[in-house]
């Protein structure tokens, strides 16, 4: 049974071989526009200006690829913003470590185990919403989604023990997860190709400004009212999405195989609450995405992209309590404003690895033979700027943080946080776009199985990460930091820059 998470029409089997026949580039088939009726054409004239688009649309408006940018827009900055909240929940608690130790009676590094546990959930969860969006859309999956979370995150505010906390923090992380993942799709399903990284690197940045923004915004909240009233404010947001989704997020799910859409699009897009994609479920539906793990070219950018994330992004932000609060003898409040760095950091790299990212393959392109395209692997060149300001900045935030005197707080360990942000959000962008651009058809799965490999890895990270600034001391974790770094992220992608084209071949036997 083939998976169709975000179909697109253009990609021919000859593409393969005449890839094996140039080294530099892919041929692009215009099989599809010698084809098109005539009202075909003159409705996509219409709609776009010109037939050179990739994927071809249908001539429905209720193909997403057929909305206006506002439209699309809109939608996706509430997908991208439904996805930085499944990191924004995880991280909201980090600047009320102590107060929840209190509260509760247990050590801060127990109390961080609150987000450790919701990092590891958000890594598993999308196994499990992925076949239900698949086959009922995205926009139900969503509203189910924000409901869920909501009701748990109310249930986090009231509840009166530690373990209690732990349930409903659970159970709020599996509801808020499924944008932190599909979103690859709902990209894939609404740009052009020439727009994806784009697009996607507004998704991935949104998913990375999660993490250091709740910090910041609720460390004031925890210092001023009391850190139970983050729950209530998760709450409330997540109330204001759902009302939100329901006038400005459309369905991106458009099966283009399928040419019985009679109804009009305005019912297709936002009334359509029945099945849409008929092919039977099956229970290994659930597992699936990680059969990406046998493919080289999904395989190797998510491990390189976990090692990043878990050095980069996790071990800056769930150490900062337990090592600047201490040192420095800072409050809440001024914890939270510690991930100012990172917020701007994170903003600085997208720059490099969505817009530049872009202009880079456009600039490719100019280059190549007309007809003809970079291949995907062309964007690698620019995760090596990620890998450096990931390693920089790692080094930078250990080393200062240590040499700083007890009690006398400077800006240097704060520098390397937003140097280590800017590389983490360029390979972030660079390798996800890379992995789609591979295989579009499986967006979704990518998205998912990416999102697992870089959560679970980050979930074990704050569980060994004090033991080794204990034994090995807190500057010379950074020597691990980069090997690690190195041997896992920047060696793999060398190889894959200059085999990745044999290694990838084609993704047939598809669940």
């Amino acid at each position: 049974m083939k998976e169709a998470d975000a179909p697109e029409i253009g990609q021919k089997e000859n593409v393969v071989d005449i890839e094996h026949q140039t080294t530099h580039a892919t041929y692009l088939a215009p099989t599809e526009i010698q084809h098109l009726s005539e009202e075909h054409r003159q409705y996509l004239l219409a709609k776009h200006g010109t037939l050179e688009l990739d994927p071809v649309p249908t001539s429905s408006d209720a193909d997403p690829y057929n909305w206006p940018s506002w439209k699309k827009i809109a939608n996706l900055i509430l997908v991208a913003f439904h996805a930085c909240m499944s990191t924004f929940t995880a991280a909201a608690i980090i600047p009320a470590y102590e107060d929840i130790a209190l509260d509760f009676g247990v050590t801060v590094q127990k109390a961080s185990y609150l987000t450790s546990l919701q990092i590891a959930i958000i890594g598993g969860a999308p196994l499990f919403w992925r076949p239900l969006s698949t086959r009922y859309g995205r926009r139900p999956i969503l509203l189910i989604s924000l409901l869920g979370s909501l009701a748990f995150n109310i249930g986090c505010a009231l509840t009166k023990s530690y373990g209690s906390m732990a349930t409903c923090r659970a159970f709020t992380s599996f509801f808020i997860s499924p944008a932190a993942a599909i979103g690859s799709a709902v990209v894939v399903e609404t740009f052009f190709k020439r727009d994806r990284a784009r697009y996607m690197g507004i998704w991935t940045l949104m998913i990375t400004l999660g993490v250091p923004l709740a910090p910041f915004i609720f460390g004031f909240v925890a210092y001023r009212v009391g850190y139970r009233w983050i729950y209530w404010i998760l709450a409330m947001i997540n109330g204001v999405q759902f009302i939100l989704y329901i006038f400005l997020g459309p369905e991106t799910r458009f099966l283009r195989h399928n040419t019985s859409h009679n109804l009009p699009a305005l019912k297709e897009s936002y009334f359509k609450f029945s099945r849409i994609d008929p092919t039977p479920l099956s229970a290994f539906e659930f597992i699936s995405p990680l059969r990406m793990a046998k493919y080289p070219c999904v395989m190797i950018p998510a491990v390189a992209y976990a090692m990043v994330f878990l050095f980069a992004s996790v071990l800056i932000t769930v150490e900062i309590p337990q090592l600047f609060g201490p040192k420095f003898h800072f409050n809440a409040q001024q914890l939270g404003l510690q991930f100012i760095a990172i917020v701007l950091g994170s903003i600085i790299g997208e720059q490099i690895g969505g817009y530049a990212s872009d202009y880079w393959m456009k600039s490719g392109a100019k280059k190549m033979p007309v007809g003809t395209r970079p291949r995907p692997e062309f964007r690698l060149w620019l995760s090596y700027f990620g890998y450096a300001l990931s390693i920089i900045g790692a080094v930078v935030f250990l080393v200062r943080i240590e040499q700083a005197p007890t009690g006398h707080w400077n800006v240097t360990p704060d520098v390397g946080a937003a140097i280590a942000a800017a590389g983490n959000q360029v390979v972030t962008t660079v390798l996800i776009t890379y992995a789609v651009d591979c295989y579009p058809d499986e967006a979704a799965s990518i998205g998912v199985f990416i999102t697992f490999v870089r959560q679970i890895w980050g979930f074990i990270g704050p569980f060994w990460f004090p033991p080794m600034f204990e034994n090995v001391g807190i500057a010379n974790s950074a020597g691990i930091a980069c090997a690690l770094i190195f041997c896992c992220s920047l060696l793999p992608t060398m190889l894959l820059q200059f085999r990745g084209h044999a290694m990838r071949g084609s993704m047939k036997a598809r669940i």
